[in-house]
């Protein structure tokens, strides 16, 4: 009887997100929000409780973020990673300061702790890479000249969440200074060693799991990166990080055969991991954080904004490209949401959960919003100053197209996650 209910509850729980991922693509939002929301219903204080899938949804959880972060890493290869580190690491060290502050600020005002400051620091740092790319996709900014450097940000905030998750891990296990400084030794050692196999010996890695066969070039490519997850997780690492950079071990066509075989499952499993963490969340428990985290999205969308207007007038881009650079890095989601996972499982603040699932609602919701806003206002802003034509398009330009100050014209090296919306 109990597999029965099983079955009943897992088919109503894929339905309904199948439904709801059909309205957000009715008006053109994440549907991460929704996601957030259908867990919250079926979890603990919801209206539809799940009483026997629970532990399966788990399961399906821990391989969401797995893929997740495995598909984003597929997106670089290892020389664009060390290349955009090098270039973008001005901008990318503006992006942490300005969007760490507040959450780390918060969580100390609050007297959570140094564990939950952390925590709070990355759910407010990081932008939804996912989220961005479909804005980017959606809008056709894919050839405007600020793309580039809004990919740069995104990949720099990767390579951070790299370093970020193993301090997190060791502080919300009470390592203490000396263990979470030997778990970042094996954290940096993991990545370095990682980026040399894929600099040097990338095509061993490619020729060890090619095949022509798509069905045994998924069950290697899923397998090896459940695996090096997995081991990962042991040398308290981060599962996530592991898959990141199998991720990046894999280039070329090899990548784009596995991302398109793998896109199903991992759009599957990340759904259910945004339900799971829903679960987690008691809705009683939403009304008392509204105002921190209302607080903190305001704070947040500010942040951004002048984090992709400081990056792109460093760039030479026109106010119109630094207004839409900083309303794409807008969006929170899945990595905000996996920040909060793992303080919450490690038993971080009990308010933790419910702050990050409002904050990252609010922020999924108002940041393709907002960027759909943003060119209007922008040439709304060059009217009131007297300048500027404000032209739109992917070709136009503020000023001569492609030139020091233009806005509009095609972004040599429009690659990475932006491919992924």
């Amino acid at each position: 009887m109990q597999h029965d209910t099983i079955l009943i509850e897992l088919g109503a729980v894929i339905l309904a997100l199948g439904l709801l991922g059909a309205l957000s693509l009715r008006f053109s939002i994440s549907p991460i929000p929704l996601y957030l929301v259908a867990g919250l219903a079926f979890g603990v204080g919801g209206v539809l409780p799940l009483t026997t899938s629970t532990e399966f949804i788990s399961a399906g959880a821990k391989i969401g973020v797995i893929l997740l972060l495995f598909t984003l890493g597929l997106e670089y290869t290892a020389p664009e990673l060390v290349g955009t580190l090098r270039s973008s690491a001005p901008a990318g060290l503006v992006d942490l300061v300005l969007n760490a502050t507040p959450g780390v600020a918060a969580a100390l005002i609050l007297d959570w702790g140094v564990a939950a400051a952390v925590a709070l620091g990355g759910i407010t740092y990081v932008t939804s890479s996912g989220i961005t790319a479909k804005v980017l996709g959606d809008l056709g900014w894919l050839g405007n000249r600020e793309t580039p450097v809004v990919l740069s940000l995104l990949v720099f905030e990767d390579l951070m969440m790299a370093l970020y998750l193993p301090i997190l891990t060791a502080l919300l296990a009470g390592f203490g200074v000396l263990g979470g400084a030997v778990t970042l030794a094996i954290a940096a050692a993991t990545v370095s060693f990682v980026l040399l196999v894929a600099l040097r010996f990338g095509t061993v890695v490619e020729r060890f799991v090619a095949s022509d066969s798509d069905e045994v070039l998924l069950l290697k490519v899923l397998g090896l990166t459940l695996l090096v997850a997995g081991v990962a997780e042991l040398l308290q690492v981060s599962a996530a990080v592991g898959a990141f950079l199998v991720g990046i071990a894999l280039s070329g066509p090899l990548a784009h055969t596995a991302r398109q075989l793998l896109m199903p499952l991992r759009d599957l499993f990340a759904a259910v991991f945004f339900v799971f963490f829903g679960l987690q969340t008691d809705p009683r428990k939403l009304p008392p954080v509204l105002g921190v985290a209302a607080l903190l999205a305001l704070c947040g969308i500010l942040s951004k904004l002048a984090t992709g207007w400081i990056a792109a007038r460093r760039a030479g881009i026109a106010v119109p490209g630094r207004v839409r650079a900083g309303a794409a890095l807008l969006p929170r989601g899945e990595f905000n949401i996996v920040i909060a996972g793992l303080a919450v499982a490690a038993g971080a603040n009990v308010k933790l959960g419910p702050l990050a699932a409002a904050y990252v609602l609010v922020l999924a919701v108002l940041g393709p919003l907002a960027a759909r806003a943003a060119e209007p206002l922008a040439r709304l802003y060059i009217r009131r100053r007297g300048g500027g034509t404000g032209g739109r398009g992917r070709r136009g330009a503020e000023g001569a197209p492609g030139g020091a100050g233009g806005d509009g014209g095609a972004a040599p090296g429009a690659a990475g996650p932006a491919a992924a919306g």
